[in-house]
């Protein structure tokens, strides 16, 4: 089947793919909690029954303030096939901007993850006239839990009814509302639609070399618009989404998951790269030495073999001997790490290709869904320092005083 909508992406991996447990994965209590297809699509069609059962209409806004879990994609599903509108807000703003934001949206539901972030909007919450609800992801007293609303969901299911509902959104109706601070004053709502995320992540989709055997590590919010646009590109390739328990947990969930593919932001590489140095600091004699002409010689790469045979006769030996480990430290079978949010050094882009983990660097916003330019892996397509080529079906011009413009289906 074609996907158009978000929520065609349910019925499109059931039918395009071959069924597994890990479709998403998210820890409680240590474990990873893994969600196959199934699940997936059956707590998605119970949660929008539950919202049905509560009044809940097109154009509706329901907010969510969580941390990566298999939930959030539950609620996003169950938002957007009913067509109302899912505003995502950051787990760490400040309590003014959780008040501005609830009330710019007219918020009628909100979902938190947990007691930190019902704290600070508890007390708010009188101050918003338009929520009529708050449900939670873990028990917390005063507040229903999800289970509530998915209990709610299976006394009155109406199949027939969100068939319909499904049938009548179009792929250019608003499917969420995201605040960003911009440069300044207040924070703004951008509002995309089905068809600006899709045509993205279908721009994108060609790009990683991995399909429904391998695994994505997700660590960055997905209420921001350049993970989220990533969590629909890795449903559509089949790609099995394990979300990191938080900043601290990446290095030990990579070596417990083993991804091929991650999207970060520079600052999580240069941290990378500062633990290396400290390490290499550490070593003596023979080991440091190794270690060093290694770690020399990666900052030198160049693509295609451009440095000669005898420094890709090094790289080879130096594999073996130490960029193997660097690897292994990630988990043993990452190969590609997408790159946005800022500029990434060059020396970072070169140290981590040679080690075998090519880096690839995008740019966009969030008002283009995000992507505008990415690196990819065609003739052309990597130069250090730079963010790729512009992505097909998009046109950019720079004006005179150096402003980019875009053009696209991505484009809010």
């Amino acid at each position: 089947m074609e996907v158009t909508r978000i929520f065609d992406l349910l019925p499109y991996y059931e039918e395009t793919f071959q069924p597994k447990d890990d479709v998403i994965a998210s820890k409680e209590s240590g474990q990873w909690v893994k969600v196959s297809i199934k699940q997936y699509r059956e707590m998605a069609d119970l949660i929008s029954y539950g919202f049905l059962a509560l009044g809940v209409q097109p154009g509706d806004r329901i907010a969510q303030i969580s941390p990566n879990r298999v939930e959030w994609n539950f609620v996003d599903m169950a938002i957007s096939q009913i067509g109302a509108i899912h505003v995502p807000i950051y787990p760490t703003i400040s309590e003014s901007d959780y008040k501005y934001i609830l009330n710019h949206a007219e918020v009628k539901y909100v979902f938190i993850s947990g007691m930190d972030l019902l704290r600070k909007i508890q007390h708010i919450l009188p101050d918003v006239p338009s929520v009529q609800g708050v449900y939670t992801f873990k028990d917390l007293q005063e507040f229903k839990h999800l289970n509530e609303l998915i209990e709610l969901g299976k006394q009155n299911q109406v199949p027939e009814k969100l068939a319909e509902i499904k049938a009548s959104i179009k792929p250019d109706d608003v499917f969420t509302i995201i605040y960003t601070s911009g440069t300044t004053g207040t924070q703004k709502g951008v509002m995309l639609t089905h068809n600006n995320l899709v045509s993205n992540f279908k721009a994108v989709a060609y790009i990683p070399p991995y399909g429904e055997k391998d695994k994505a590590l997700s660590y960055l919010p997905l209420c921001h618009v350049y993970e989220r646009m990533l969590n629909y590109v890795y449903q559509f390739l089949g790609i099995s989404i394990y979300y990191a328990e938080n900043m601290g947990t990446i290095t030990d969930n990579m070596k417990e998951m083993h991804p091929q593919i991650m999207s970060t932001v520079p600052r999580l590489l240069e941290k990378v790269y500062d633990k290396l140095v400290a390490k290499g600091q550490k070593l003596k004699g023979v080991k440091s030495w190794i270690f060093w002409w290694a770690f020399h010689l990666s900052l030198r790469y160049e693509l295609k073999g451009a440095n000669g045979w005898f420094y890709e006769w090094k790289r080879r030996l130096y594999d073996k001997l130490v960029y193997v480990k660097w690897r292994e430290a990630m988990g043993g079978a990452i190969g590609l790490i997408v790159s946005g949010g800022a500029a990434l050094q060059p020396r970072l882009g070169r140290m981590f290709t040679c080690a075998g983990i090519n880096i690839l660097e995008g740019y966009g916003l969030t008002e283009t869904a995000p992507v505008i330019a990415v690196s990819d892996f065609s003739e052309h397509g990597i130069k250090f320092g730079t963010v790729g080529p512009v992505l097909q079906g998009q046109q950019v011009k720079i004006a005179d005083d150096g402003e980019i413009c875009v053009k696209g289906p991505n484009v809010m």
